[in-house]
């Protein structure tokens, strides 16, 4: 079992930038994939990002491509997200998540076993 503790969240304005950072403890963390999702008011929550268990294998959702970058250090037990060109509509709780079932967990959050408890990013116009 891993734990999950999502930090870098805030205020910014559009066109600014922030990196998520997400701080496994409690397990391997070389054995997990590792994903970014995040949950706007009034939405469902929704695909960011993943990346594979050896950071081989990246994938964004269309709205953040380009803008945003997704990477691991299993050395330290983090993963990262980093936000670029922040945009109003970007505002919502950003969660981590990790799956040990699958090599990518992809868009498909039943592939994430394990859930962060969110921070919030906001972004204003």
């Amino acid at each position: 079992q891993v734990q999950l503790v999502e930090s870098g969240g805030g205020l910014v304005q559009a066109g600014g930038s922030l990196r998520l950072s997400c701080a496994a403890s409690g397990s391997t963390f070389s054995i997990y994939a590792l994903g970014w999702f995040r949950q706007a008011p009034g939405k469902e929550r929704e695909f960011v990002a993943a990346c594979s268990k050896s950071g081989s294998s990246t994938g964004y959702a269309d709205s953040v491509k380009g803008r945003f970058t997704i990477s691991r250090d299993n050395a330290k037990n983090t993963v990262y997200l980093q936000m670029n060109n922040l945009k109003p509509e970007d505002t919502a709780v950003y969660y981590c998540a990790a799956g040990h079932r699958a090599y990518y967990g992809g868009s498909n959050q039943q592939n994430y076993d394990y859930w962060g408890q969110g921070t919030q990013v906001t972004v204003s116009s």
